[in-house]
């Protein structure tokens, strides 16, 4: 019996030193994490609104639950357009879809970020290949997936294997278009 008491106060000790160097070490990496994952956040809107230097955060009330946030692009003290991310649920989980949308009502590009898709299919929504059709197209009507053929001005053609994910991408994109008719304009 003191042997098994013995083990289990050194346990007790060994697992609260663990404890306390590894919250020590989550304090002290913390503001290097938070600081990386705005940088990536940063160079995501850069890539979808090329014409922006700088990004303002708009805090207005959005009665959507894909959206998670909208930021002004500006060029000096010119908007040249918007960002939103939309977090809509592919096959496997949500995907971080952003999307730029200039001022002019076109799609700038859009971004693929944190996802949870199937390697080799779904996955292939962050290739150019997919998510570059979608830009250069107009920001007024909804686009639609298409499964095969050429693609008219307001459809795009889905992932081979992938239709769920390809779906999903584009009702984060229309998302993006209704908040920005409906809101932004």
């Amino acid at each position: 019996m003191k042997d098994i008491l013995k083990l289990g106060v050194i346990l007790l000790i060994i697992t609260s030193i663990s404890g306390v160097v590894l919250g020590f070490t989550n304090n002290l990496t913390l503001p290097y994490i938070q600081r990386q994952a705005q940088e990536a956040n940063n160079l995501a809107r850069q890539e979808v609104l090329p014409g922006a230097n700088e990004f303002e955060k708009v805090d207005i009330d959005i009665q959507s639950s894909l959206v998670k946030e909208i930021y002004k692009g500006l060029n000096g003290n010119d908007v040249v357009g918007y960002t939103i991310k939309t977090t809509p649920k592919g096959y496997s989980g949500e995907i971080e879809v952003i999307v730029g949308i200039g001022i002019d009502g076109t799609i700038h590009g859009v971004n693929i970020g944190n996802h949870s898709e199937t390697p080799g299919l779904g996955a292939k929504a962050s290739e150019e290949e997919f998510k570059g059709q979608y830009k250069n197209k107009k920001a007024n009507e909804n686009i639609e997936v298409i499964k095969s053929g050429i693609p008219k001005e307001d459809e795009v053609i889905s992932i081979a294997g992938a239709t769920i994910t390809s779906q999903a991408v584009t009702d984060g994109v229309n998302e993006s278009i209704r908040i920005f008719n409906e809101v932004l304009k």
